[in-house]
Parts: structure tokens; sequence; C-alpha cells
């Protein structure tokens, strides 16, 4: 088997799954954020389109489920659709379970959350509780206060702790799963120096390399973090002599295509890069790279949409469509794909040769043919 990854049309919101070699599914972060009531909503209907890949296989739960953070972009209706451990009234048999919870340190020590932020932070306490079925990433440091008020063993549950710098266990690239992944971020230090939590930046930050055949295949996910936080993690990845780390063949871009991730200047017709997130997007992509915005459609200028200050700004993408064509690239949106009248899901293979857009033959509900692959 090989590997795919899936996209979804959810307007300014996320969700990626991640269909492993070994047969292993991993969500990164559930937004369903499609209105049922309004029949103009071009949104997927998420929880449908999820339950109906998990039932072609048989199954009904998710190998690892990522909330990047707790943002509700990143985790709106997680108490409808998940069954979760630490109450029983979220516990049905139509619900979807989940194997592993990833969350950053913040969705622990965070207080004020509210709707289902605040089930996010309830089901990863209880995990942690519970001593099993969750991985946190940060700097275990960060997390020891919370233990001792708990009155909870640290020793006994530290190896449920990653920091910035390591593999996530258990994903192996020479494995039967052909994936491993590196995490980036949250910085335990900077969480560590931090009074007040800055959930965006204190996000979960990931490259995941696939091995397929001889080739490596290096999908970056980076959140919703702004250019100071990309900035941190290109320096500090530089300093310990680990650029490959940085290099990407597709990129879930962050924060929906704002034009914060690149620089603090939104620009005229396009946003300038600082030096480092330059290097990032510039440097360490490989040839036909593909940059995916999970975003409403880019504005055209002048339009209301263009002069408000909410993502996707048209400056950003005019960057990133530009150095995707000089590098024989590609920009596509999540709510333009195939056409902005009736957005899709989709999904890249991949293969051997590189990143392949998977191609479904009309009233088919498995997948058919591959497009050329783009190999780098």
């Amino acid at each position: 088997m090989t590997a795919y990854i899936n996209f979804f049309p959810l307007g300014n919101a996320d969700t990626l799954r991640l269909d492993l070699a070994d047969g292993r599914k991993i969500l990164v972060d559930y937004a369903a954020m499609r209105n049922d009531d309004d029949d103009e909503d071009k949104r997927c209907d998420l929880p449908k389109v999820l339950r109906q890949d998990l039932r072609k296989v048989h199954r009904d739960y998710f190998d690892a489920v990522c909330i990047t953070h707790t943002d509700s972009d990143h985790c709106k209706g997680f108490g409808d659709f998940f069954w979760l451990d630490h109450a029983a009234k979220y516990q049905s048999k139509d619900r979807v379970k989940i194997k592993e919870l990833w969350v950053p340190a913040a969705a622990i020590i965070e207080e004020g959350l509210k709707g289902d932020a605040r089930l996010v932070r309830a089901e990863a306490r209880h995990r942690l509780r519970q001593g099993e079925n969750i991985l946190v990433f940060s700097h275990p440091d960060i997390l020891k206060k919370w233990f001792e008020e708990e009155d909870l063993d640290f020793e006994k549950r530290k190896h449920l702790i990653i920091d910035a710098g390591n593999l996530v266990p258990e994903y192996v690239k020479t494995g039967k799963e052909k994936v491993e992944f590196f995490v980036h971020c949250p910085f335990g230090w900077r969480q560590d120096q931090n009074s007040v939590i800055r959930r965006n930046e204190d996000s979960i930050a990931i490259q995941a390399t696939f091995l397929e055949g001889k080739r490596e295949t290096c999908l970056f996910m980076a959140s919703d973090i702004n250019h100071e936080t990309l900035t941190e993690i290109v320096q500090v990845t530089r300093k310990h002599g680990n650029k490959k780390r940085l290099s990407w063949d597709i990129m879930k871009l962050m924060h929906h295509c704002s034009y914060l991730s690149l620089g603090p200047e939104r620009g005229y017709e396009e946003t300038k890069p600082v030096a480092e997130v330059e290097w990032l997007f510039e440097d360490q992509r490989k040839n036909k790279a593909i940059i995916v915005s999970s975003s409403w459609p880019i504005p055209t200028k002048g339009s209301e949409e263009d002069k408000g200050d909410q993502p996707p700004h048209r400056q950003s993408a005019n960057y990133h469509k530009r150095i995707s064509n000089k590098k024989n690239g590609e920009f596509v949106v999540t709510m333009e794909y195939p056409n902005q009248d009736n957005p899709k899901p989709f999904t890249y293979e991949v293969t051997s040769l590189g990143i392949a857009l998977v191609l479904t033959a009309p009233m088919i509900s498995t997948k058919a043919a591959s497009s050329t692959p783009r190999a780098g």
C-alpha cells in the first residue's frame, strides 16, 4: 500500500487526513464548519465524509487525532463527532473513537476554554491522568506544575510528552507505515518563559517524511503560526544542522493564507516574506512542490473581502503563486478545487516518483487512477 494525503473544503478551517501505507489513519484537526440549514453553504459535510471513509475500511476509529490547537476552526464539532473517554454523555455507538490523542501542552494548561475547546482539554487531561492513549507536544517542564496540582506521578507519565526536535514514537519511515514525524513546535523552552499562552504560536508544527521505494516525500504542516515563530523554527533547525527537516514537497499553508505567516506587512500587490521565511518557502521547497491553502477563495482585488483583515490575503496568495510558478509547482485553494461553485475534497498519493493527484471516476466510491506523479 501507499500513503494518501486528504484535504477538505471547509472555508477558513483545517482538517487533513493521512492514510498511511500500513492502513493506519491520522486526522490532523477536526472542524465541522458546514451550516446544514444553509443550502448555499459549499463547505463539505465533514462528519459524513469521514464516516463514509471509515465504513469503507470497516472501522470506527482513527489511530491518532491531532488537534494542533484549540481555536474553533481546528476543533469545531469535536464533542459531537468523537467518543470521549472522560464522560459517558459523549459515548454512543455512532461516535468515532480516538486510539491516541495528540495535543499541544497549551491544550492541557490553558484556562477559560469554552465549547469544543473545553472538551478537547477535558479529554486530554483525562487521558493524561490515566497515563495512556495521549501524546502531549512540549517540553516536560511546562507540565510539571500541572502534575503537582493534580497529585500525579510525573515520572510515570513523562513518556507521554514529546518536545520539539524529536520524532513521534511508533512511526518509522523504514517500517510498514513508511512515515516518520519530526516535531518543530511548540517550543517547550518558550512556553516555560511565557506567562500568557499564545495559542497559535504554541500550536503543533510537524514535518512528515514518507518513504516510497527509494524516494522521500515531505509534508510540512504548521497550523496557524506566524512569521516570527516560523523564523524561530528555521533558526533553531539550522543551528542544529537539521535543514533537511524543513524541506518539503507539499505544504499545508499556515493560517489560511494569512500575510502574517510571511511577514509583518501585508503589502500592496504582494507580501514580502522575512528572510528566514523566504528561505523556507523558496530554498527548501522541492521542484514541482505543492502548496495547499485551507481557506476561502482568494479575494479579487478591490472586493470587500480584499479590504478586510481576515485571511486569505490576496497579497500573500500572489507571493505563493509567483514562487510556485517559478519552481514548476502548484498553489491550490481548498474552496477553489475543482472550482469555486462546487468545491470537493481531494487527495494526493505518495508514490515512488513523487506526489500524484488522485482522480476519482464519477459514481465510483473507491480511488481510481492517479495523475502523472509530480516528481522533483
